[in-house]
Order: C-alpha cells, then sequence, then structure tokens
C-alpha cells in the first residue's frame, strides 16, 4: 500500500523545508525552501561546515551582507543538484520595511546565481509580506525576477500578493495554530480544532478558495506545520513546504490522501472580490491582531538569525 507522502504527492507538489540535502535526497521532493533560521541551523552541522569555509575563503573581506548573500545562493546551488525544480532564497529580514533595498538585494542574489550557471527561473526569492515587500516583488516581478511572500498570515497580505502579480505565497499554518493556541489557553481543545477544523488549515483553504474563484495564477504553498493532520487537510493545495520530521513520519505511514482543495472547494465558498490600496492593506492589518502579531514576531525570529549567521561569517 501506498505511504501518505506518496497519496500527498498525487495532490499536490510536495517542497522540502530544510537546509539538509540528505534530506531531500531521501524523500525526493520537487522544489525546496530555505530562510536564515535553515541555514543557519545547517551550517552548525559538521557536514556543512565546508560550504561556510569556502564562501568566506572565497570571498575574503567582504562585508556581512554580500558574505550571506553568497553563503545562500552556495547552498541553494546545491540544493539545486538535488531537486528538479526551484529554491526558495530568503532577502534578509532586515530589509523587510525597505522596499528599494530589498528590489537591489533580490537583483544580487539573482545576479549570484546566474554568475553560477543557474538559470533564474529556478529561483524565488523570499520576502517578507509586508507592503514594502510585496510592492518590491512587484517590481521584481516586472524584471523576470520571480518571488515567494513569505510570513503570510491572512487573505490581506493574500490579495495583495494577487494584486502584484507575485509567483508564489507560503501562508503559515502553524503559526496561526500555534497564535489561536495561545489565546485560547486552558480552553483550547485539540481535538475540536484539528485537521479541517484548525485555524491555520482554515486560514490556507480560504486562501485558495479566492485564487481559484478569481482565476489568479499565483501559487498557493502551504507552509510551518505542526502536525501530520495539518498537511493532509490542505491536500490539494497547489505546494506544500514540509520539515524532514513530518516528510518521515508521512513517508512512513501507509494511507490515503484524498484532494480536501478542489475546484469544486472553491467553487462552494462565498468569495467577494477585496479592494485593497496601501491604507486599506494596512488598516485591515491592523484589525487582524493575530496576523499583525505573527508577522512582527516572524520578522524578529529571521532577523536575529541573520544576525547569528553574520557573526559566524565575519571572524
Amino acid at each position: 500500500m501506498a505511504t501518505l507522502l506518496d497519496a500527498l504527492k498525487r495532490n499536490t507538489t510536495v517542497v522540502a523545508d530544510t537546509g539538509d540535502f540528505e534530506g531531500m535526497r531521501r524523500f525526493q521532493p520537487t522544489d525546496a525552501t530555505t530562510n536564515p533560521s535553515l541555514i543557519l541551523k545547517a551550517v552548525q552541522l559538521p557536514a556543512y561546515r565546508s560550504i561556510l569555509e569556502r564562501t568566506v575563503a572565497n570571498a575574503p573581506n567582504q562585508q556581512a551582507d554580500i558574505l550571506v548573500d553568497h553563503l545562500l545562493v552556495a547552498f541553494g546551488c546545491e540544493i539545486l543538484n538535488i531537486v528538479p525544480g526551484r529554491v526558495s532564497t530568503e532577502v534578509d529580514a532586515r530589509l523587510s520595511f525597505d522596499t528599494q533595498a530589498t528590489v537591489e538585494r533580490a537583483q544580487r542574489l539573482i545576479a549570484l546565481y546566474e554568475n553560477a550557471g543557474i538559470d533564474r527561473n529556478r529561483v524565488l526569492i523570499k520576502v517578507a509580506s509586508t507592503w514594502e515587500g510585496i510592492t518590491a516583488a512587484q517590481t521584481l516581478e516586472q524584471q523576470g525576477i520571480h518571488c515567494n511572500l513569505t510570513l503570510l498570515f491572512s487573505l490581506t497580505q493574500a490579495v495583495a500578493c494577487a494584486n502584484a502579480a507575485v509567483t508564489l505565497i507560503s501562508p503559515f499554518v502553524g503559526r496561526i495554530y500555534d497564535w489561536h493556541k495561545k489565546m485560547a489557553g486552558s480552553t483550547w481543545d485539540e481535538a475540536a480544532q484539528a485537521g479541517t477544523r484548525d485555524p491555520g488549515v482554515q486560514s490556507v483553504a480560504r486562501i485558495y478558495a479566492y485564487y481559484k474563484t478569481h482565476d489568479i495564477n499565483t501559487e498557493i504553498m502551504g507552509a510551518s506545520f505542526r502536525n501530520a493532520g495539518q498537511i493532509l487537510a490542505l491536500s490539494g493545495c497547489d505546494l506544500l513546504t514540509i520539515s524532514p520530521d513530518l516528510l518521515n513520519e508521512l513517508d512512513s505511514t501507509t494511507g490515503d490522501a484524498q484532494p480536501c482543495l478542489t475546484p469544486e472547494f472553491a467553487q462552494a465558498q462565498d468569495t467577494p472580490t477585496i479592494s485593497l490600496d496601501e491604507a486599506t492593506f494596512r488598516f485591515l492589518m491592523n484589525e487582524d491582531a493575530m496576523a499583525s502579531d505573527k508577522l512582527a514576531e516572524g520578522i524578529r525570529v529571521f532577523v536575529n538569525d541573520a544576525k547569528k549567521l553574520d557573526t559566524l561569517l565575519v571572524r
């Protein structure tokens, strides 16, 4: 009998959410995603220390931001030797509120990839889903630089990304779940909030219904999962990026994974068009305590890990 991972792959493009090459080889995902936290974790392992050392040796006396970009691209190139599709490489989160600096950093990352012989169509530039990040992504897409909008927690952000014609968005399931669980405290009922009733799953389902109903081409990639139930409840989503631990769980369990997100599901939802300008975007984000809290927290976490990468590279 097929494993849950095999069954999931029939309905959804599976993406590895890791900097671990061996995990990618084992689970054979189509794409892979990275972020500063994953790269920081990887370069501290003996198996990957040589990539960090080679990066420093090949770019002597460079500033930290340049060294970090070289390191991210070095990892990306190695990953693209394993996966047949795309790799997502993240712009420094410290630029999340600076449109022009985000554009320039993304251009530099793409130039490094192209200098290494990698076609830009195999790279997704990850940018935080702030108004400034989405605006930067719109400019980049017009230049043929494809973007993955990350730290996305709301339909408001998803609609702004669609309006910017970005290639892909990464709504964060697990962090939405975390927020609601924390707010509920002792009243949280895990069983009642599982599967399709999970608040993170429901958020992605709303985005899926909106995109499919309004013929939006931007791809949806569910991310940041806490358990296999969340993943299976989003079977049928365009893509799902999954950590090695959960990939292993799915690959070790036999069963089926019927699609939950389908065109029929989307058509059955009430999805009126949402009109957005900058002021409306900022107001709706302010009204959404969960999305505002998790976006700010996510940026802080990535900034903290980016600083640690700086320290490792500049000695």
